[in-house]
């Protein structure tokens, strides 16, 4: 019995060797991917800065050219009408194309309704009646109620 205890000794601390191995290979690796990722974050940041004093810089070209002929209010104004227009037009462009949420009565809301459910049985909507429930059909006369003499006792009977 003393010589399995010493072998259930030595394989704890094999065990913990192995594991303490396993994550130092694990640190030393996410160590080096988060090193890479922050000087691709800080590359990212640094070109956005650029190019916003660039965009700036366009703005007051722009203004300063527009200035030549109109007085310089309404340079900068022009200017700031040209910069909303574009941001409009790339917050549109941004944008999914059907971006109305809003159904008409009696369609499916994002487009047609599909032509089967997805687990392929039956159809996925009741059939709409081509004329209201109770109501004779178009270019047809309404039933006449039946009279007391036209219905059999001993038939089926039916309630409405």
């Amino acid at each position: 019995m003393d010589r399995l205890d010493h072998l259930e000794h030595l394989d704890k601390e094999l065990v913990d060797e192995l594991a303490q191995v396993a994550r130092e290979t694990v640190r030393d690796e996410l160590r080096e991917q988060s090193r890479k990722q922050r000087r691709t974050a800080m590359l990212y940041a640094a070109s956005g800065a650029v190019a916003l004093y660039a965009g700036g810089a366009l703005a007051l070209a722009l203004g300063l050219a527009l200035a030549i002929g109109l007085p310089g209010w309404a340079a900068a104004l022009i200017t700031a009408a040209i910069l909303g227009v574009a941001a409009y037009a790339l917050r549109g462009a941004a944008r999914p194309k059907h971006a109305d949420h809003a159904a008409a009565p009696g369609h499916a809301v994002g487009g047609t309704p599909p032509v089967a459910p997805p687990g392929g049985l039956g159809m996925p909507y009741p059939p709409m009646p081509p004329h209201a429930p109770g109501a004779p059909a178009p270019g047809m006369r309404e039933p006449e109620p039946p009279r007391p003499g036209d219905t059999d006792p001993g038939g089926p009977h039916h309630r409405a």
